[in-house]
């Protein structure tokens, strides 16, 4: 799957590992180095089976998320052009091979 971030501190935290340790902890980090491997590997959303891969709701709608460690969640939304949707408007997540990370971190604080 292609991978994008919403910015450049996004990027230096998925791709340098000190910066991820540093901000996230080394558990976390670690779990997040898993996760973006995963994404790497797969070749659509619905290829996804570990870290708990659910659509959000509410406010996140349209987004979709991972479990990383200690309530952190990788959070990342379609970057296909067009969004595949199903029948009844929401995304197709099984035809979305692009993804954007837009963000890291519990949304629940």
């Amino acid at each position: 799957m292609e991978i994008t971030f919403k910015g450049k501190k996004l990027r230096k935290l998925c791709q340098e590992q000190r910066e991820a340790q540093k901000q996230l902890g080394e558990k976390c980090a670690r779990k997040l180095r898993t996760r973006l491997a995963d994404l790497m590997a797969a070749e659509a959303v619905t290829d996804l089976i570990t870290g708990r891969p659910h659509p959000l709701k509410g406010d996140r709608a349209g987004e979709f998320a991972l479990d990383l460690d200690g309530g952190k969640r990788l959070v990342f939304e379609s970057a296909n052009e067009p969004v595949p949707l199903n029948e009844d408007n929401s995304i197709d997540w099984s035809k979305v091979t692009s993804i954007r990370i837009v963000f890291i971190g519990d949304y629940h604080d």
